[in-house]
């Protein structure tokens, strides 16, 4: 069935829950099974918590599964915290690994030790296998359901075993191949399977190229490396080869939705994105701790101000572009600060090399700089017919432009070269910064030309 609308959906939901007050459970599968899961999530996230514990009765929990794997992760937990223990740890069982355990991993873990102990011994093996490795690694968002073959089966062996796991795996397009030791040493696609003569030998068709990911690497790193090669999946290994799990590209969209809205909160000085579901204080006590720092950076602002009293009272027409000369620093910073970050989260900044990227920022800084001090230059003439007063703004303008955009390029790259996450040098703290650095230049340049304005 096609995406539904939500009028669409309202009209399904109707249907439902009319089957679902008359107690008509062959008419509610009929209708609910029909959809996709993702309908079905969203029609599932809307209903009462009485009418949801009904439907725990008449799904099975394969069918759940299918339904709680299209639920957000930080949404998740009044679902299984509402389901019959038993019931829930059965659904955990017939998930796919790599979702049961980020949903687990979003649980209280004494709830986690519960259901793994209440669960089958192999679905719980593997959940716990995966549990342990370190969150938003290679390791913690691999699944463990795919196919392997070996290297000396022939393509007829390998068809005969590819129906039969099959049915549990994560995907059948890419099917790797290990040797003896279950190193990996190769992948044959499905294609080529269906393609070759049944007596071939798996090693005579199989690529010995195989481009794998080490289990302990960063999930940004693998979702690049996912996006370079366009895969539909990525092998997992550890550091003799052994072939642990895999990737796939549905995963990978999750990571890069996951890294983007990361990014954005500190982008915009919050520590995580407010959740909806967040009152007032919990939002507060996120933004608080960035919001007193950038209060104290604006203090030296003022302060800095303060410094030059006798410059303003002498020539009180300074005080006007304060503000304009502080909010284009702030702008131009900001936008050297989202193509540096930018850069260093796709990997484009290793690629052309940072003193390639900081020659063109220093560029467009002169570029950018010199165009609006000239159209300040002339606005401020004609304004307030003073040629040296327009000549200290467009020059102001002109050198905090400059340095304003290497100030918002170079902080992400020092930041990163010390290891630390280059979003957390946020637009409000660059903004911040950029004002001091305006301020300073305006005011010294002001002071130093004192005899030429009065």
């Amino acid at each position: 069935m096609e995406h539904l609308d939500d009028q669409e959906r309202q009209e399904v939901w109707t249907n439902i829950k009319d089957a679902l007050f008359n107690d008509h459970i062959d008419q509610f599968r009929a209708e609910f099974l029909e959809l996709h899961p993702y309908d079905q999530a969203r029609i599932f996230e809307d209903l009462d918590k009485e009418i949801r514990m009904q439907i725990y009765t008449y799904l099975s929990p394969e069918e759940v599964a299918d339904v709680m794997e299209h639920i957000d992760y930080d949404e998740i937990e009044p679902f299984f915290t509402e389901m019959e223990p038993t019931f829930a740890a059965q659904v955990f069982a017939e998930m796919s690994t790599d979702d049961a355990v980020d949903i687990l991993n979003e649980l209280d873990k004494d709830k986690v030790a519960s259901f793994l102990t209440i669960m089958d011994d192999d679905a719980a093996d593997e959940i716990k296998d995966l549990l342990h490795y370190e969150e938003k690694t290679a390791g913690s968002i691999m699944t463990t359901e795919f196919v392997v073959v070996k290297a000396g089966m022939t393509i007829k062996e390998a068809m005969v075993h590819l129906r039969t796991e099959a049915p549990d795996a994560e995907t059948i397009y890419y099917t790797y191949v290990i040797n003896e030791d279950k190193r990996l040493v190769g992948v044959i696609s499905l294609r080529d399977l269906i393609i070759s003569e049944e007596e071939w030998l798996i090693s005579d068709v199989m690529n010995e190229r195989v481009v794998s990911v080490s289990v302990g690497e960063d999930q940004e790193e693998v979702a690049r490396m996912v996006r370079d090669y366009d895969f539909l999946a990525l092998p997992v290994v550890d550091f003799q080869d052994h072939l642990l799990g895999i990737i796939t590209v549905d995963d990978i969209m999750d990571v890069m939705e996951e890294e983007a809205s990361d990014d954005y909160s500190k982008l915009a000085a919050v520590s995580d994105v407010d959740s909806p579901d967040d009152n007032a204080f919990a939002s507060a006590k996120k933004r608080l701790p960035w919001l007193v720092i950038l209060l104290f950076l604006g203090s030296l602002t003022a302060s800095l101000i303060g410094r030059f009293e006798d410059t303003l009272d002498q020539v009180a027409i300074l005080a006007i572009f304060i503000p304009l000369i502080a909010g284009m620093a702030g702008n131009t910073g900001t936008q050297a600060l989202a193509v540096a970050v930018r850069g260093i989260a796709t990997g484009e900044i290793e690629k052309q090399g940072k003193w390639k990227m900081m020659m063109r920022e220093a560029g467009t800084g002169i570029i950018t700089g010199l165009s609006c001090g000239v159209l300040i230059t002339l606005i401020v003439y004609i304004w307030h017919e003073n040629f040296f007063l327009g000549v200290l703004v467009g020059l102001s303008i002109f050198m905090t432009l400059v340095v304003a955009t290497l100030a918002g390029s170079l902080v992400p790259l020092l930041m990163h070269r010390l290891k630390i996450d280059p979003a957390v040098a946020s637009g409000p703290f660059i903004t911040t910064v950029n004002d001091l650095i305006s301020i300073l230049i305006y005011f010294g340049l002001a002071t130093a030309f004192m005899n030429l304005l009065i």
